[in-house]
């Protein structure tokens, strides 16, 4: 693929994964200044990496959850709690992932990722 087709594939990933709404904000906001990192994301992160076909799409979820759980990386890891539901996972599923956090990252890790998934979970259902 060329750097449009990747561009364009990513663009298609990163909608069914993070929604159109958080993509056209994404979209929205982008400027001069930031315009080539969005670009940068859509063709690298979605176009390569979450279009590969060595994992489906809820075991990257559980990958992301647990990286951004352990990095402390909240607003980020609150868009992948929305990301992975949208990918199939139940709020039990992410709680299991947290847990696992807790395991191999630390307790301080997964007690805060949980506070964070507690309350985007919340506003999910409504």
């Amino acid at each position: 693929m060329n750097d449009r087709e990747r561009h364009e594939a990513g663009m298609t990933v990163r909608r069914q994964v993070l929604g159109d709404a958080h993509v056209d904000r994404a979209i929205a906001g982008t400027d001069q200044f930031t315009a080539d990192f969005q670009d940068f994301i859509t063709r690298y992160a979605w176009g390569e990496v979450w279009s590969r076909p060595g994992l489906d799409r809820r075991t990257r979820s559980c990958v992301t959850l647990a990286v951004l759980a352990t990095l402390h990386h909240d607003e980020e890891l609150a868009m992948h709690v929305r990301a992975a539901l949208r990918n199939g996972l139940s709020p039990e599923e992410v709680a299991e992932v947290l847990l696992q956090v807790g395991v191999y990252a630390g307790v301080p890790a997964a007690n805060r990722a949980f506070k964070v998934a507690r309350e985007t979970l919340r506003q999910e259902a409504g």
